[in-house]
């Protein structure tokens, strides 16, 4: 294969990657205007923020192992076109429940198109040097499309309304779609079985089970009815769909690539880490708009810096590696990360920019180390012919980490919201119902109210929401820094460069990684 088509390859899977990441951010974006034309309840607000990412963490799995049997190329294209005809459906969803709907269409466009992305890259750039590089540049892309987003949307909401960010998706679906057919190589497995069937449903099942039972009880309690039972289902076809996987000759997950350290590590770095980003990414977005009274090109302005640090980290991250080790700068992007997180706990009902752009870029550039690095090793540790199979893994972690962030995170933010709340007496029932549901709708209610008692209201709110966010960016402080020690000896051992290989006749329950001098 020649250099340019090569490279050609990356910028295509990078401009595929942007569009997700930016299509994910714009949403949050536009979430107060979206909130104020259609009007959703608390629960149909999180649902349009979650349903994308189950979408895709529930179907990333099934569409990576089709991109290994039919080939990358042809599954990236037929998601590309699919995303097009679903950016256009949602941005003119007229109420929550169609814009949910459309929500999830994109998601189930976007899992065929992610795995593609990932796996076009690991077969094209086969020297490991070169790869790792290339899996840098394809994480800070990845950033970048979420410093991108705001700074687009905020641009077309001020102009347009809030479903406009949706259709800027289709000019980009139109270059991929050109260039794509022209540059990229075919790839896939020489030696496909068939796909086992009633694996499908039971992945699916397994994972959006799990997740729709840990958001409904952080909302409402464990204690419920609807909770028990839906994890209950969840945890069985898991259970089940990983004893049928060890049983198969062409299983969806090959469950022996988790008895590699490397990889199984790798996995989970990335579902914690994406479960404190992605809630945060929300979070900022109300609170730049609805707490500062931003507009939504300002919000996304001010966002940017972070997102394009985390870009420069990812593309660093190859060099350290090779200096330092991927357990040390792993390591280092989480406490980085985290201490970014406790940061953020300082700010208040009026900011301090400066401040929160050295927050920003620490945290920033530590997540950037962190997802640059656990990528490469995560498809480094596995066997070239399944890179669909473990780039699907590796957004699946990545999709499920975020899905589950906003629902926790966001759960424990709606939750400080309304116990830290002390509103005047003897407002109407009706607004007080609607104050205590989020801050959008307290700002909405206040403006009904007297000019006196709004002022009591809208003050309330905004430093109830300002706490809420100080318990929610903690937790996550806390959970990144116990991440990063797990992390540190986790990683231990694993080269700095891990060699290519084919799996042909290997057990996949050794680990390529193990043993192999480190290369500086």
């Amino acid at each position: 294969m020649t250099n340019s088509r090569k490279w050609g390859t990356l910028v295509i899977a990078c401009l595929a990657v942007l569009l997700l990441s930016i299509d994910l951010t714009v949403l949050h974006l536009a979430s107060p205007k979206l909130a104020a034309d259609l009007n959703p309840s608390a629960t149909q607000f999180l649902w349009i923020a979650d349903i994308y990412g189950f979408a895709l963490a529930g179907l990333l799995v099934t569409m990576g192992n089709v991109g290994d049997r039919i080939g990358r190329k042809r599954l990236l294209l037929i998601g590309t076109a699919a995303f097009g005809a679903a950016s256009a459906i949602t941005a003119y969803a007229p109420n929550p429940e169609l814009l949910i709907a459309a929500r999830a269409l994109l998601g189930v466009a976007g899992a065929i198109i992610m795995p593609s992305t990932l796996s076009l890259v690991r077969n094209v750039f086969t020297d490991p040097k070169e790869r790792t590089s290339a899996v840098g540049i394809w994480s800070s892309v990845s950033a970048a499309g979420f410093a991108l987003g705001p700074l687009v949307g905020g641009v077309l909401l001020d102009h347009f309304w809030w479903g406009s960010v949706f259709l800027i998706n289709l000019p980009v679906v139109a270059l991929i779609l050109v260039t794509g057919f022209i540059v990229l190589p075919e790839s896939g497995n020489p030696r496909p079985g068939r796909i086992d069937l009633p694996s499908v449903p039971l992945s699916v099942v397994g994972v959006l089970g799990l997740i729709y039972a840990l958001k409904e009880a952080a909302r409402g309690g464990a204690a419920q009815g609807s909770v028990i039972a839906t994890a209950a289902i969840g945890v069985a076809a898991l259970v089940v769909f990983v004893w049928r996987q060890t049983r198969l000759a062409e299983p969806l997950i090959d469950v022996r690539l988790f008895r590699r350290r490397a990889f199984a590590a790798s996995v989970g770095a990335e579902l914690i880490a994406m479960f404190a980003m992605l809630a945060m990414s929300l979070v900022f977005a109300q609170y730049f708009q609805l707490v500062l009274g931003w507009s939504p090109l300002i919000a996304g302005l001010a966002g940017m810096p972070g997102g394009f640090a985390a870009g420069g980290g990812g593309a660093l991250a190859g060099t350290l590696v090779h200096k330092w080790g991927r357990g040390p700068v792993v390591t280092l992007g989480l406490v980085m990360t985290a201490a970014g997180f406790a940061l953020f706990s300082r700010i208040g009902t009026d900011l301090s920019y400066p401040y929160l752009l050295v927050a920003m870029i620490i945290q920033g550039v530590g997540t950037g180390f962190t997802f640059a690095v656990t990528n490469d090793t995560l498809l480094a540790t596995a066997p070239k012919e399944r890179a669909g199979a473990a780039g699907a893994i590796s957004e699946t972690a990545h999709e499920m980490g975020g899905a589950l962030g906003i629902a926790v995170l966001g759960s424990v933010l709606n939750s400080a919201y309304r116990n830290g709340l002390d509103l005047p007496a003897g407002l109407p029932a009706a607004a007080e119902a609607q104050i205590r549901d989020t801050l959008g709708g307290a700002l909405r209610a206040a403006a009904t109210l007297p000019r006196d008692v709004a002022g009591a209201v809208t003050g309330a709110a905004k430093q109830a929401f300002v706490e809420g966010l100080h318990a929610t960016v903690l937790t996550g402080a806390a959970i990144l820094l116990c991440l990063a020690v797990a992390a540190l000896f986790a990683l231990r051992g694993v080269p700095k460069v891990i060699p290519e290989y084919e799996s042909t006749g290997q057990d996949l329950s050794e680990d390529p990684a193990e043993g192999v001098p480190a290369v500086s």
